[in-house]
């Protein structure tokens, strides 16, 4: 059971659950003491931060996806959370989805810092453990 892939599947989410929880943080703290332009350049500022953070602990210490399918993975979670928690639930409008600085460049800067990120780790460390 040590090696399950539900297990695993489990450790990666938890990852990308955690780095979404630390973007959503900067929204929520930021807009209070901020305004919003401010807040969602820290966003921008700090999710590829997060993200590379979480991929090198979780590249270094579990490994289990190629750098590539890691990157999907997390940018896949944040996305289908903004989606139907933040923009559907909470904020009740796609308007979000309209912000290059608040949405799409967060978007891509998670997975370029955590695909590469993934590729620095790999490259000089263990390959990803399939089984």
């Amino acid at each position: 059971m040590k090696n399950s892939i539900g297990k695993k599947i489990v450790i990666i989410f938890i990852h990308a659950l955690i780095g979404w929880a630390l973007c959503a943080a900067v929204m929520g703290i930021g807009m209070s003491v901020m305004a919003l332009e401010k807040t969602l350049i820290l966003h921008a500022i700090l999710a590829p931060v997060f993200f590379t953070l979480l991929s090198l602990l979780y590249f270094k210490r579990f490994n289990y996806t190629t750098p590539l399918l890691t990157s999907v993975i997390f940018l896949g979670f944040v996305v289908v959370v903004d989606f139907f928690i933040v923009a559907l639930a909470i904020q009740k409008s796609l308007e979000m989805f309209t912000s290059w600085l608040g949405t799409w460049l967060p978007f891509t800067l998670i997975f370029i810092s955590t695909y590469f990120t993934g590729l620095v780790v790999t490259k000089h460390g263990k390959k990803p453990a399939y089984t």
